[in-house]
């Protein structure tokens, strides 16, 4: 396979964390990026940037659950020192162009990843422009896993879920290794005990990663 190929076959993934979900007055805060391999592994330690909006008023006004939730990760006391979102935009498209520099080959990557998507076609056109039209969503595996493999389902590891776009992007890949290991596989699939022993693996890792920060 000649560099090409293989670059093409590469994965983006991306999360962002934004004030709501409203496309219409809510603002991104937050971005990460890491790309993998066809066989998901992360190429380097991954890209993360903190926003400043140019309009704080969509800070101010976020809900309550929304505030608490920036609050306890620490990501709202970052955001007043944020770059510009012109500065991100630049920087994360440079960022993937170093490792996928044809535009359009690799599909974008996450867990609810066509929410990502609404922000970065609105606000970062240049990001969302290189990435090809297909998408990765982890969230919809799961819903097949939930139906057709649900001894996997509800062997799958617990989420720290700390609201903050790098490591979101870890436990997503992680989930898909996960999925991967146990279900793309033949019939009858993976014993209860096969189901244990890989999220046993993956809660060590997700363990230690707490451990470092």
């Amino acid at each position: 396979m000649n560099n090409q190929s293989r670059t093409s076959e590469r994965i983006v993934w991306i999360d962002c964390e934004m004030t709501g979900l409203d496309l219409t007055k809510d603002a991104l805060v937050e971005v990460a990026c890491i790309v993998t391999e066809a066989d998901l592994t992360e190429l380097d330690a991954g890209f993360e940037v903190v926003i400043r909006p140019a309009d704080m008023s969509s800070v101010e006004n976020m809900i309550e659950v929304v505030k608490n939730m920036h609050a306890a990760s620490g990501l709202i006391d970052e955001i007043p020192d944020g770059i510009s979102l012109g500065q991100a935009e630049d920087q994360l498209l440079a960022y993937i162009k170093k490792h996928i520099p044809e535009p359009r080959k690799s599909p974008l990557a996450g867990s609810s990843v066509y929410v990502d998507r609404g922000f970065l076609s609105r606000d970062m056109p240049k990001v969302d422009a290189h990435m090809h039209y297909r998408l990765l969503d982890v969230s919809s595996v799961k819903e097949i896993v939930r139906r057709w493999y649900p001894r996997v389902f509800f062997g799958t590891p617990d989420k720290v879920g700390n609201h903050r776009a790098l490591s979101d992007i870890r436990e997503s890949i992680q989930e898909l290794k996960f999925y991967r290991d146990l279900v793309f596989q033949p019939d009858p699939g993976p014993t209860t005990e096969r189901v244990k022993a890989v999220a046993d693996q993956i809660n060590t890792a997700r363990g230690a990663q707490n451990d470092l920060g």
